[in-house]
């Protein structure tokens, strides 16, 4: 499941307990992440999928859900 991964990577590069992370969360307002965490954890997301985030979507992902919906849609 893409969230339950999604999750786990930010919980590992933010340091953040995994059940505090939701799919509401913010990852800058909620967890504390800055651009750097943000493109490191996409990158890590990248590999683990074996997929391209398009650089315009990096700055449209806001929380974990759309982070989620991102992957899913681009893994078909």
């Amino acid at each position: 499941m893409v969230l339950e991964k999604v999750t786990e990577v930010i919980s590992e590069q933010l340091g953040v307990a995994k059940d505090t992370i939701t799919n509401n969360s913010n990852i800058l307002e909620d967890l504390g992440a800055d651009s750097l965490d943000i493109i490191e954890m996409l990158m890590t997301l990248e590999e683990e999928y074996g997929i391209t985030i398009p650089d315009e979507k990096i700055n449209q992902v806001k929380t974990v859900g759309e982070i989620c919906a991102l992957i899913e849609s681009l893994k078909k």
